[in-house]
């Protein structure tokens, strides 16, 4: 099965692009919409310009088996992020901004090279403020034969106007579902009105592609995989979020309910994240996931 975005006139594509970039002269890329020009070197909460900043890109083995397959995931990192969490595994990435800022053009060889690699996909991790720069890249990396699926690996604060111009360009949404309570995501996240958020979200990365694919190997190409990371002391509210995802998205959602929490960072500053999970905390997560109906559950 071809990447969706193959099937995207030049005339399509060039307007998607007009159209991100207008979007970033008075930036709501994002949830945040913090109305500055990032066109101009105006800096808002993610601290970027219009370029692209990566930290780093490589073939990655320790996704989803669906994404890796035996050749890896391509996954290119994006410095920065528009959460700032306390317990974030890679702060230095997304809140220090470890990174360079790159060109269009050099971000179009990354995904290239990733593909001459053997990659199955392009993986783009914390894409959402970089969005009009990954479809620029996309374009020119599609004119030098890109073909391989891209996922868009999110944290799922995602704007749902921005969403909808990568209708038949993203095959593999992957989001996170990180709260269902508000007032846990802005003290743990600054995330305001991140529950309602995140199910817009999914709700169009759903309508967009469905659930998951897999092909005759096994390797995803296209569809719908959540993933939830199970919290100390119930901080995530996962029943909320396994109800949502049940009776609102599909019983048959590709769910990856994960339980590598350990606390880092800030953690240590916050007695309910200072400690890791409890093998009853996990066991409990997957007796409610299994409860809703939910079918597709995966574990490392």
């Amino acid at each position: 099965m071809r990447a969706c975005y193959l099937n995207l006139t030049k005339k399509e594509l060039d307007f998607r692009i007009e159209k991100l970039f207008k979007i970033l002269g008075n930036c709501k890329v994002c949830p945040k919409k913090c109305h500055i020009n990032r066109l101009k070197g105006e800096i808002g909460f993610c601290q970027l310009g219009a370029l692209p900043m990566v930290s780093s890109f490589h073939p990655h083995f320790g996704e989803e088996k669906p994404l890796v397959g035996s050749s890896g995931s391509g996954t290119i990192f994006f410095t920065s992020c528009n959460l700032s969490c306390v317990y974030c595994q890679n702060h230095e990435i997304s809140q220090l901004k470890k990174g360079k800022e790159i060109s269009y053009e050099e971000l179009a060889e990354m995904m290239i090279s990733l593909q001459n690699l053997g990659c199955h996909n392009i993986n783009l991790v914390s894409p959402s403020s970089h969005v009009p720069a990954i479809v620029r890249a996309l374009f020119i990396a599609r004119n030098q034969g890109l073909n391989i699926p891209l996922v868009y690996n999110t944290n799922t604060y995602d704007s749902v106007e921005v969403l909808k111009l990568l209708d038949g360009i993203v095959d593999i949404y992957m989001p996170d579902t990180k709260y269902s309570d508000d007032k846990i995501a802005i003290n743990l996240s600054n995330a305001p009105n991140y529950f309602e958020i995140m199910k817009r979200a999914i709700k169009e990365m759903h309508r967009q592609v469905g659930d998951l694919i897999l092909d005759e190997k096994g390797i995803a190409i296209r569809g719908l995989l959540v993933r939830h990371l199970v919290l100390p002391n119930n901080l995530a509210g996962s029943k909320e979020i396994f109800e949502f995802l049940a009776k609102e998205i599909s019983q048959d959602t590709f769910l990856n309910i994960m339980d590598q929490y350990h606390p880092c960072y800030k953690a240590f500053e916050f007695p309910e994240l200072s400690r890791r999970i409890t093998n009853d905390e996990y066991q409990e997560a997957i007796k409610l996931a299994k409860k809703f109906g939910l079918k597709q559950l995966y574990s490392y």
